[in-house]
């Protein structure tokens, strides 16, 4: 693990006292805090191509913001009962299923606000997720330790899976493919389902030390990564199976329990949340810490980056938001020191396709060849300057 780099974003407070938004001067990271929620805020997306956020509460309501002005453009409220846990908006943005302590799971019209269909289930609905075709919708349900698949277009159940794991399942969720759909539980267990062999097809007992509270696939759907409130993170190679030769890497993320992790679009970045109030965003390659954000008063329980890689979104039981603007994050002193202490990361090169080294502060897109096909051919990699217009500038 690579030195700890810690970026405090502390707020600036306006006239009457308020933190409404601001940039601590040595970590340079703007953020802006976003309030409409009247309790926990429990889940948390970027949507619409990055131009909106949706979110979801314990105050029984979910909400469509507006990100060019951080402002609530539209409440989904009247409809649940209890806490909402979870809410995923499908692939094209144009419908949302929210599940609640209220014993249902709901799909809705994200322009109209109407629902479309509600289905009730035995127990409370502790997480739910929409496959990325948009046909199926896959959500727990803590009686029986189950999973209900429902079809999106009909509302029907397609499939109840009883004692999936042996205890409460916390989170569940598609593969890019809607092929699998992973499963984790307070019974420290990762399963995998296939929805085409409807059969589990990977268990991994003991995968953490205590619950295991969050789970994603990567966009390639090659790895998958847990939080537990172990205060950890791990990576799971599911589709080569590297975890069965070698342990997997674990990120020792927080001081407590990890309730969220999330991968950016290119599968390159991770960040947690936690029980310690802090987001962390992490390099996947050299599973090191790049930054650590503060400034939340209350646990972290969701939190998500943006298509573009430029925003990181939080999700509190502050009843807040925090919009992170990490665009020129990598410019940050003390994370061109920490990438300098992480060492060389692995690229192939393009004339002799061997593999050879680089280091974080490179960039790939210049420096594709080896040194020694850059030594045997210097002259590719010259870069030579356009000649001086002023002619003062002379000699």
């Amino acid at each position: 693990m690579g030195p700890l780099c810690v970026q405090q974003a502390q707020p600036v407070l306006d006239g009457s006292g308020e933190s409404v938004c601001g940039s601590h001067r040595l970590s340079q990271i703007p953020f802006q805090i976003l309030r409409g929620h009247g309790g926990a805020v429990s889940s948390c997306h970027f949507c619409c191509q990055d131009t909106k956020l949706l979110t979801c509460s314990h105050d029984q309501t979910a909400k469509l913001w507006d990100l060019s002005t951080n402002t609530s453009i539209r409440d989904y409220g009247g409809e649940h009962t209890a806490p909402i846990s979870q809410c995923s908006p499908t692939r094209d943005d144009r419908r949302m299923v929210t599940s609640s302590y209220d014993k249902t799971v709901k799909f809705w019209d994200l322009e109209t606000g109407k629902v479309l269909w509600s289905v009730s289930l035995d127990g409370l609905v502790t997480s739910c997720n929409v496959s990325g075709d948009g046909k199926l919708v896959v959500c727990s349900v803590d009686v029986d330790n189950a999973m209900c698949i429902i079809d999106s277009a009909s509302a029907s159940k397609v499939l109840h899976i009883k004692d999936q794991h042996t205890s409460t399942i916390t989170r569940c969720c598609f593969d890019p493919e809607s092929q699998r759909i992973c499963s984790v539980s307070s019974d420290r267990a990762v399963k995998l389902w296939d929805v085409i062999a409807q059969r589990t097809t990977l268990k991994i007992n003991g995968a953490h030390g205590n619950v295991i509270s969050d789970c994603g696939f990567s966009n390639n759907g090659r790895l998958i990564c847990t939080a537990s409130w172990d205060k950890s993170i791990k990576l799971w190679d599911v589709n080569g199976g590297e975890y069965r030769r070698r342990a997997p890497d674990t990120l020792h993320a927080h001081s407590g329990s990890v309730s969220s992790c999330a991968f950016s679009e290119d599968g390159s970045t991770l960040v947690s949340g936690g029980y310690d109030r802090t987001i962390v965003v992490w390099d996947v390659n050299s599973a090191c810490k790049k930054l650590v954000l503060k400034g939340h008063t209350d646990w972290v329980l969701d939190v998500a980056m943006s298509t573009n890689q430029k925003w990181i979104l939080s999700a509190s039981k502050d009843s807040t938001l925090r919009l992170w603007n990490i665009e020129n994050c990598e410019e940050i002193p003390a994370v061109i020191q920490n990438k300098k202490a992480i060492g060389p990361r692995p690229a192939q090169c393009e004339e002799c396709q061997k593999p050879f080294p680089i280091m974080h502060w490179d960039n790939a897109n210049v420096i594709r060849r080896c040194v020694f096909c850059r030594l045997f051919k210097p002259s590719r990699d010259i870069i030579h300057p356009e000649p001086p217009t002023d002619p003062t500038t002379m000699e």
